[in-house]
């Protein structure tokens, strides 16, 4: 495997329904007739009239509670948008997620994490993130992947430069398979745009 030169490198049909029923001739016979069947014709209206309108309502409110719902969720995006904390902890998180990402082969995840790191090595003259990771996951044994799924990280074995430079190096990833530096790598992750990302392979 080559990740390490890649990385671096959808009620109304009721009110249809109804209208369909009523006919404008029946209308007008039911509005003659109504004070000669005050009983027979009012009560035969009244119960579907009322049910559609109490159902278009109910439509109503719901939809009005669904999209409030949904107005109340961007309060917890902008929790989400937060800057992540500068630390070693999240850093090596944020590893285990590209790690985890290979395995599954999640190209979206991995080329968020590794976005910084794509980018240098498609200036090199490589393709796009989304192009040359999927050559990257057939490169994978399917041993691997799976070991990648579960893989965690060492944090006696991070190297902390600073706060915003951590490397990984390869002896740090702990999974059921094997790992070469050739089919693998160390990484660097750097802290930008408030979290960390894989800037650099080696």
């Amino acid at each position: 495997m080559r990740t390490r030169t890649t990385v671096s490198v959808a009620v109304s049909a009721c009110v249809a329904l109804m209208a369909c029923a009523c006919g404008p001739e029946k209308s007008k016979q039911d509005a003659d007739a109504k004070p000669s069947q005050p009983s027979a014709s009012t009560p035969a209206k009244e119960p579907l009239a009322t049910p559609s309108a109490s159902a278009t309502a109910s439509a109503t409110a719901s939809a009005s509670a669904s999209a409030s719902a949904r107005a109340g969720n961007p309060s917890s995006t902008p929790a989400r948008n937060q800057p992540a904390p500068r630390t070693k902890e999240r850093a090596i998180q944020r590893y285990e997620q590209y790690l985890h990402a290979l395995g599954h082969e999640d190209i979206h995840t991995v080329c968020e994490v590794a976005g910084p790191g794509a980018k240098k090595a498609q200036d090199k003259g490589f393709g796009p993130c989304t192009s040359t990771y999927v050559v990257v996951f057939q490169m994978i044994s399917p041993a691997q992947k799976k070991a990648l799924q579960t893989a965690t990280v060492d944090p006696q074995r991070v190297a902390v430069r600073t706060p915003d430079r951590i490397e990984m190096p390869l002896e740090a990833v702990r999974a059921s398979a094997t790992f070469s530096e050739s089919d693998l790598g160390s990484y660097t992750l750097e802290y930008l745009k408030n979290d960390y990302y894989i800037t650099d392979g080696k």
